[in-house]
């Protein structure tokens, strides 16, 4: 069950405005966060919910997406998502966040796709513009924002080719490709990091 749900939970970009998340929803993914591991468990993130199209209006011109998709400014106005999470890291309780926002990101999405939702992490943030559009406190750091809805788009995972790009790109269908690394190519093997001599 769980393999399922990591293969499902691709980065998606483009949403059916049609179906809402929840404020009641969206509350239920940030518990998984809350449940999650956090280093020396300071439990220093905090979580601003958004599902109004009006608060929805002041996030999204405040990020930046797929990287790779040169010639595309990101989700049409009819296809954008219908939620947001915007996870920051509270620095009166502490003044270095770890992994501990990736970790919570991961168990947000996992719960999504459960769902049936979906939805995508976005770093590349406008953040002072961000932090003045939304009024948040000073003390509180941006650290991701997850665009959250109903998946609108095919997300297709394929081995990386021969010439070793992994960048995803988009056919004529617009479906999303996402070239992945092979098991064995990630995995480090003693022996062969000797045979190699690259470890004594």
């Amino acid at each position: 069950m769980i393999r399922e749900l990591v293969v499902k939970n691709r980065s998606y970009r483009r949403f059916d405005m049609t179906v809402p998340v929840s404020e009641e929803m969206l509350q239920d993914m940030v518990d998984l966060a809350r449940l999650s591991a956090t280093g020396g468990n300071k439990q220093a993130l905090k979580f601003l919910l958004s599902n109004t199209m009006e608060m929805n209006r002041k996030i999204f011109p405040q990020l930046s997406w797929a990287a790779y998709l040169k010639d595309w400014p990101g989700p049409a106005e009819d296809e954008r998502p219908t939620a947001y999470i915007v996870i920051m890291g509270d620095s009166r309780i502490s003044n270095t966040f770890g992994c501990d926002h990736g970790i919570a990101a991961q168990s947000i999405l996992l719960g999504a796709v459960e769902k049936g939702f979906g939805g995508c992490m976005i770093a590349s943030i406008n953040r002072p513009k961000l932090k003045k559009e939304l009024k948040i406190p000073d003390y509180l750091e941006i650290l991701l924002v997850i665009a959250l809805g109903k998946p609108a788009e095919k997300v297709i995972l394929e081995s990386v080719g021969s010439a070793g790009d992994i960048r995803y790109w988009r056919d004529d269908q617009g479906q999303h490709h996402v070239p992945k690394r092979s098991l064995q190519e990630i995995l480090v093997s003693w022996q062969e990091l000797i045979s190699r001599g690259e470890i004594k």
